[in-house]
Order: structure tokens, then sequence, then C-alpha cells
């Protein structure tokens, strides 16, 4: 052990998040949760932890990667001075970090080295961060040897990248999947689903490729009025690349072979959408062909194949219509990463009524909508309604009474 400034855990935690993973960046795809263990309002006995600190480190949730749980994990592409390979195919790396701050006892750095090291059975890189006076060059030669990069912040906050780590790939755990969909275009941390029906999506590959412009024919044809909404839940459902230009993806294209195939144009077939305007009828009762198309792309989405398999499980296990609360609470046994991450709030409130320090959930607290995350229970909900694989559609969260709102498959095997 070693002596060192004074700064906490959590305050070294906070300081090496913000050089990461820094918040005002937009450079793909990037997401990051703090162990739960960092929402508690005191980190030792008579040492609050300062709001601003707790804000910092928000979203919380209890992430397994390894052998334990990493006081910080995420995704994002790194820049060159953090990573000795930058990339591990066309994703961005999965990042675990340890952190050590001042104590009574001083800073155990080959103890943090030594559990950062651990967590390289999942992640694809790794780090040990601790105030700068605290790394002694033995610790430093540990870290090389472990592949583990090294982090020294100071007083100011500063953090000096002492040791750069080699990104190595690893097996893929549900826990890391869930940071990853999270991070993707497919994710729903921020943003994602804001419009409850099928064909709203469904339409944009199709004006797209329509001749004219894009917005204009959404409205035109009557598709959707909200097309900035349109536009960003079809890259959420993988029909479209939304970048600098929008380009169809392969699930995109057979949307568009299935209109012409149907329609003889995409033309033709944006005039039927028409009559589905306001509609609030099943879709795959009143438009049959495109309910079933419209099934197919929802199946597409990763959440979707998840909660199906689960409802199953619980319909085989006599849970045929489970309430939200249930379904949360299976959840959160068998996949608990996905299950916070797709359902809750990552609001530093919600997340802390929800999850104890350990990670467990408070089952009162599932009973308010209001922690509920609105593109989840109610837009996403509503689509695999209209699509015929649950039976109730979604409600918006200052509408759900979660005990009885049911999530319940139409058609169980």
């Amino acid at each position: 052990m070693s002596s060192a400034a004074r700064l906490s855990e959590p305050q070294v935690l906070a300081h090496t998040k913000r050089r990461l993973f820094p918040a005002d960046e937009d450079d793909g795809p990037s997401y990051v949760v703090a162990d739960t263990q960092f929402s508690k309002a005191e980190w030792l006995p008579g040492r609050p932890v300062e709001p601003a600190v707790r804000d910092a480190l928000a979203p919380f949730n209890h992430v397994q990667i390894g052998g334990g749980y990493p006081d910080l994990v995420g995704v994002r592409a790194l820049e060159s001075d953090l990573l000795a390979v930058d990339r591990i195919g066309d994703e961005p790396p999965l990042i675990a970090i340890e952190a050590k701050g001042e104590t009574s006892g001083g800073v155990d750095t080959q103890l943090g080295i030594v559990q950062a090291y651990d967590r390289l059975h999942e992640a694809n890189a790794a780090y040990f961060a601790a105030p700068i006076a605290a790394i002694t060059e033995t610790d430093r030669t540990l870290a090389r040897e472990l592949n583990v990069g090294v982090l020294g912040v100071d007083g100011a906050g500063e953090v000096a990248v002492l040791e750069v780590p080699r990104v190595v790939g690893n097996r893929t755990s549900s826990d890391a999947t869930a940071l990853r969909f999270q991070a993707g275009a497919q994710g729903v941390a921020d943003t994602s689903f804001s419009l409850n029906h099928p064909k709203n999506y469904l339409g944009y590959p199709l004006a797209h490729t329509a001749a004219g412009d894009t917005d204009t024919l959404l409205s035109e044809y009557e598709v959707v009025n909200a097309v900035a909404e349109a536009r960003r839940g079809a890259a959420f459902l993988g029909l479209i690349e939304d970048g600098v230009s929008v380009e169809l993806t392969s699930l995109g294209q057979e949307v568009v072979r299935f209109a012409k195939a149907r329609c003889g144009s995409v033309e033709a077939a944006l005039s039927e959408f028409e009559d589905w305007y306001r509609s609030s009828r099943r879709f795959v009762e009143v438009a049959p062909a495109w309910g079933q198309l419209a099934r197919r792309v929802v199946f597409e989405y990763p959440a979707t194949e998840l909660l199906v398999t689960e409802l199953q499980t619980m319909h085989d296990d006599w849970q045929p219509e489970p309430s939200l609360v249930d379904l949360l609470e299976h959840l959160h046994t068998l996949h608990p990463t996905f299950a916070i991450e797709l359902f809750v709030r990552g609001d530093d409130d919600v997340r802390s009524r929800v999850l104890t320090e350990d990670g467990a959930l408070r089952r009162e607290a599932l009973e308010d909508g209001y922690v509920y995350h609105s593109p989840t229970v109610f837009q996403l909900k509503a689509m695999l309604y209209h699509t015929g694989i649950l039976t109730e559609r979604g409600r918006e969260p200052n509408r759900l009474e979660p005990l009885e709102d049911v999530w319940a498959l139409r058609e169980p095997v």
C-alpha cells in the first residue's frame, strides 16, 4: 500500500469517467455505467459522497464482467493515446475500470490492478485508476505484465495515462451484450422509439427509395408527420444506416422488395399507408401481409427475442399472464444488466430507488410506473402488440399500473 493525495474512490472514478467517456463528444456508439455501490450517500463513515460526484457517475447498474463487478464498465471507441489497438473488428471495445482511493490504510494499488486484470476474462480492455501519487514503478511494472492500463488522477482532476493496455478479444457474456446493446444504434439509453406503430418505421425506407424528398413523401402519403422520429426509429430497427446520409440496410432493402412485389412500386405501396393513418386497430389484423412483415422486422430487434424467450419460459412455468413487475423480476434473475438497461430509466434517483447498493431489486419501487423507460413499456410494447406478439398494447409511464400491466404472448408455443 502507498500513501496518496486525499482523493476518495468515487472522486477518482468520476474523473476517470470524464476522461474516458466525455459527455460532450459524439464520436460513435458509447454507453457507460458505474457500479451500484457508488450510488450511496456515504462512501466511508463520515465521508459523504458529493452530489456532483454521484451525478457524474450515474447511471448505476450492477454489471458482472469476468470474475466480479467493475467499478465502471462501458463501450466506446477510445483515442489512440489510451489503447495500443483502437478496435476489435467493427465494434468499439468493452472497457472495465477498477479504481482505488485514499483510505485510512492508504491506497491498495496492487489489489486494484489484479481486480482489473480479472475483468479481462470478458472485457476487451481493463484499466486501474488511482491518485497519481500512490502509483509506483512497481505498480506500473505489474500492470504492464498483466496488460492493464494505468490512469493517474491528480488533485485537480487531471488524468494522466501512465500505462496503455492492448485490446484483446473475448467471449461475450449476457451482461456485456447488454452494454453493447445500449451503446449501439439499437440501444434505449437516451432515445429510441418515440412512435408506437410499426408502419411509421416501415414507411421510411419506402419514402427514402421513392422519387422525391423523403420527409415530404412521408407527410403527403400520410405515413407519419413526425418524420425525424420515424427516421430514428427506422435506424433502431435496423432498416437504415443513419449517418451523414441515409443508406438502406439489407433488412430495409427487403422491405422495399416486399413493397414492389406486392404493390408494383414503392409509391403504390405508400398509398396503402394512407388507409392506416391514425388507426388504433391491431396492425396485423388490419393489414395481415404488412403486419407479418412488421413482425419479422420487430423480431430482428435484439430485445424482442429475449422478451419472447423469457415470456415463453414464464408461460411454461405457469405464469401465462405475468405483470410488468413479474416480468422484470424474472428477467433480472437471468439477465440482470439487460433487464435494468431495457426497462428502468437511467436517472440517478430512479436507479437508486430500484436497485440496492448490491444490485438487488426493490420490488416496492417497481410498482411505480414513473421508474420505467417509456420507449420500452409504451412504444416497444405497442409495436409488439400491433405485430401480434403480445396480447396488450403499451402505456405511457404516467398512466402505467405495473402490477396490472400484462406482458403475455398472444401465441405461446
